[in-house]
């Protein structure tokens, strides 16, 4: 593996960042959040990691030997005046404070929590501690994550979500690090907003489905809607995960992490075997440029917005919207809601209610009182 990565340092989103620009290269993205959990930032077109003491070492000690040249760019990465104007620049953590949430990071990864969750954690608690880096942890009450929420969150119209991750983060720290019970009753947490999931109607399925030459990119897309996957859940998968003789595919340590399974279509299956004839796919069921290495969700997003596109929708549909779409569809088609909740893995039959909100099929049912005038 030969690159070149550009490191250039800057604050994003209040947190002190190096920034990784570099020829892209499915490996070496997927190395870089393996070693890092380097993320994408849309703003500047770069990959970026937290800034501490030793991410840096740990780049270079895995990433050199590999013949990857990492290099310090004299730029500063550019922002926005207005950008910056706004912007609060956060103390830096003194060493202390830094080893606890090292302590954290590794609480969560011995209880097995994702990657995903570890680093949203990480980087919220890292934030909230940086706004008291004068104040001892243990010194820290219930009353200042109130004024944290207020003078941070709110003063810096942060979302909802992001709050409610700083919360969440900061019970978790304390219960498990600092062995310190928090009031939760007593600390703001915003309402939910209650949004209807995004729904495409089956010929629009049928037009982005069809759109696409590549077998690879239309085998895709067709199982995530065809099983209602997540697109984590669709890069996991392995060609034993397709139970051809059983028409089901085997999800396995999905979301909560369980496993469930769900039917395969049989039009899916024949495009499955036609992929799999020209592809020969070795660890992973969709692997990328480099064999062994699992698809890039960046790139397969990429292939839904060329789908869209070439099929003319101007909507602006994720991949999720297929999953939304596979479950409103199976309640249009009469599937129990009981049945859609197992195929989509929900917990609760609550969150699976939300589709009766959206189906045509129920809503076509009622006559508006302007027709009967």
């Amino acid at each position: 593996m030969k690159n070149t990565i550009q490191l250039s340092y800057a604050e994003h989103r209040n947190a002190a960042c190096i920034f990784l620009r570099f020829s892209k290269d499915a490996e070496l993205i997927s190395l870089i959040k393996k070693i890092a959990n380097a993320k994408w930032s849309q703003t500047h077109s770069s990959w970026y990691v937290s800034n501490t003491g030793s991410i840096l070492n740990a780049l270079k000690q895995e990433l050199e030997p590999l013949g990857v040249i990492l290099t310090e760019s004299d730029k500063p990465i550019s922002i926005n005046p207005a950008q910056k104007k706004n912007e609060t620049i956060l103390p830096e953590l003194d060493a202390d404070k830094e080893q606890k949430i090292i302590q954290f990071k590794q609480w969560m990864r011995s209880k097995r929590y994702s990657e995903s969750t570890i680093g949203t954690y990480t980087d919220a608690l890292r934030i909230f501690l940086r706004f008291y880096s004068e104040k001892p942890i243990s010194e820290i009450s219930n009353n200042d994550i109130i004024v944290f929420n207020n003078d941070y969150i709110l003063a810096k119209k942060l979302s909802p979500s992001f709050q409610n991750q700083v919360v969440n983060a900061i019970k978790l720290f304390f219960k498990t690090v600092e062995n310190k019970s928090i009031d939760m009753a007593s600390v703001h947490r915003p309402k939910r907003d209650k949004l209807l999931p995004n729904v495409l109607s089956k010929e629009e399925v049928k037009l982005i489905l069809s759109a696409s030459a590549n077998i690879k990119h239309r085998a895709m897309l067709s199982l995530i809607y065809s099983c209602g996957l997540r697109c984590g859940e669709l890069l996991h998968l392995k060609p034993a995960d397709i139970d051809s003789k059983r028409g089901l595919v085997v999800i396995r340590r999905a979301k909560g992490r369980k496993d469930r399974v769900v039917p395969l279509s049989i039009k899916v299956l024949d495009l499955l075997r036609e992929y799999y004839k020209t592809a020969h796919p070795t660890i992973w069921l969709f692997e990328g440029q480099v064999k062994g290495n699992s698809y890039d969700e960046r790139s397969l997003q990429n292939v839904l917005k060329q789908s869209l596109a070439k099929a003319g929708i101007t909507k602006p549909a994720t991949l999720h919207w297929l999953r939304h779409s596979y479950a409103t569809h199976l309640l249009e088609n009469g599937t129990d809601l009981r049945y859609i909740q197992e195929l989509l893995g929900h917990s609760r039959s609550t969150t699976t209610e939300i589709y009766t909100h959206v189906s045509n099929k129920q809503l076509q049912r009622i006559i508006s009182p302007f027709d009967t005038l």
